[in-house]
């Protein structure tokens, strides 16, 4: 009987996208973090329930081909890339596989899973970054959580962000450091400065810094604005968003510009957009380029239709669509954004596209009421999905295709299901991979009427 402590030798089968090992002991379950497809190793058991065992590698006896030397040397700590250990050609395996299970089992329809698109880069290719702080001014931990916790692992240059962010981070530990500036501790709710928040534009080369705080009156910002600004030429804006709330949520409503522009601007697919703060763009430029073009392709525009885009952000998905239809109308529920989706429009020349600030469900039933008839909707909802009662509206709005990006595959694979059920089918799914090196996998779905 396999109890805590025990060390046994196992066989890595398979990984999962959370990136542990699964092997099996005793007609038991075994998930080993770090641990790769073929592996042979000896765990460490750190947990034993009753359908499954947690353990941790003890020693690697046999490296799997697939296993390769991490780039960052806090890989193994940092909750972040989960699969900085393995080649990228059996990440993208992984992750392909499922998107696939999830079709499978939560979704329980037959539909064709086209092969994942890799990302064009691997390293570098984050245009946004929320750094938590922890510690005190003399040693402020800068980093990352590790996996299932809130303990920061402090991280002088991620990999997976622009050397521009280290750069800036750097800033702030000294500034910290000089100025004593109070850090936040989130078990006792005291003190300031909770996040630093990063946003660059890849085209623009345009970036936006933005300090996290409880307080409205974070001191010495005016020096730490002139630093950024001495050092580092393309900030083009410096804010501070201010978060009382004893809460996981990074940012709070209210933001306030310390230096420069409220906003940074960037280029996506031709078109030039204005990006805020508060509002949704995707963080790996390149990838969403060849993800919106899927989509694009997946809506099957003539010019003659009315687009409706659900959880629109500030335009982007709709947008590099609005030159192939007749008529686009955007909904999300961040004012900001809706602003920015309207100052896009305009900055872009378009003239067919309205935006409407509003839930996605209360707007779908308000359209559904006025008798808008829409030959095709965009569905981008956050990762938990879109639910049943959206999907009833948007079957009453009867549409002849629905495109749905994801950024969740169980919960795509769930809302494709709820389609069936309405009467549409999922025709094919296309994944892209966004987020190299981590557990994360974007999917792009067509869904036809029956």
């Amino acid at each position: 009987m396999l109890k805590k402590n025990d060390e046994i030798p196992l066989m890595i089968k398979s990984c999962t996208v959370q990136g542990s090992g699964v092997g099996n002991y005793d007609g038991l379950t075994v998930f080993v973090r770090g641990a790769v497809t073929g592996d042979r190793v000896i765990a460490h058991i750190i947990k034993v329930k009753k359908t499954y065992a947690v353990g941790i590698i003890k020693k690697i006896t046999q490296k799997s081909p697939d296993r390769i030397k991490s780039i960052c040397p806090i890989s193994e700590k940092c909750g972040g890339c989960c699969f900085a250990q393995i080649n990228y050609e059996a990440e993208l395996k992984i992750k392909r596989q499922q998107v696939e299970d999830n079709f499978k089992r939560l979704a329980k329809i037959d539909t064709e899973i086209k092969s994942i698109i890799p990302s064009p880069e691997t390293e570098r290719y984050r245009n946004k970054a929320q750094y938590p702080i922890s510690g005190n001014s003399d040693f402020a931990e800068i980093g990352f959580y590790a996996p299932m916790s809130h303990r920061i692992i402090d991280c002088s240059d991620c990999r997976l962000q622009p050397e521009d962010f280290k750069r800036i981070i750097d800033i702030f530990r000294e500034w910290i450091r000089d100025y004593k500036i109070p850090l936040y501790n989130e078990q006792e709710h005291t003190g300031m400065l909770r996040h630093i928040y990063i946003r660059k534009g890849f085209v623009s080369n345009e970036i936006m810094v933005c300090a996290v705080s409880t307080d409205r009156n974070l001191p010495h910002t005016d020096e730490l604005c002139k630093r950024l600004n001495d050092r580092i030429d393309n900030v083009k804006s410096v804010l501070l968003n201010i978060n009382p709330d004893k809460t996981n949520v990074v940012l709070g409503k209210e933001c306030v510009t310390l230096f420069g522009s409220d906003t940074i601007s960037d280029e996506l697919c031709g078109l030039k957009f204005e990006i805020s703060p508060l509002s949704f763009y995707q963080v790996n430029h390149n990838a969403a380029e060849i993800l919106y073009t899927k989509a694009k392709e997946y809506a099957g525009l003539t010019g003659k239709e009315t687009l409706i885009d659900l959880y629109c952000g500030t335009g982007t998905i709709g947008l590099t669509m609005a030159d192939s239809v007749k008529q686009l109308i955007g909904v999300e529920i961040i004012p900001q954004a809706i602003e920015n989706a309207k100052r896009n429009a305009a900055a872009n020349g378009i003239s067919n596209a309205k935006f409407i600030c509003a839930d996605a469900g209360e707007a779908a039933k308000m359209l559904c009421s006025d008798g808008i008839e829409p030959d095709v909707i965009i569905l981008d909802p956050p990762r938990k999905g879109c639910g049943k009662e959206l999907l009833e509206t948007v079957k009453k709005m009867s549409p002849e295709r629905i495109v749905y990006v994801s950024c969740d595959s169980a919960t795509l694979a769930r809302d494709c299901g709820i389609l069936s059920e309405l009467g549409y089918q999922t025709r094919e799914v296309t994944p892209v991979d966004m987020f190299p090196r981590t557990g994360n996998v974007e999917a792009v779905a067509l869904i036809t009427r029956n």
